[in-house]
């Protein structure tokens, strides 16, 4: 399966609580922080609805 990398670029400051809780079930908790995840439909649906605080790149 397809792996990408998100990394986050804006900060969850002044965000409601179902993003904030979005970006730390992703795993990203702190400005430029950076994960790498398998593209699954779950996931990829999360980074959909904060797309507007990440950068997404794609991985082999």
């Amino acid at each position: 399966m397809k792996k990408i990398k998100i990394t986050q670029v804006r900060s969850v400051i002044d965000r409601p609580e179902r993003q904030k809780k979005t970006m730390s079930a992703l795993g990203l908790n702190k400005l430029n922080a950076t994960v790498e995840l398998e593209a699954t439909p779950q996931i990829l649906g999360m980074v959909r609805k904060v797309n507007h605080l990440v950068s997404v790149e794609e991985t082999k």
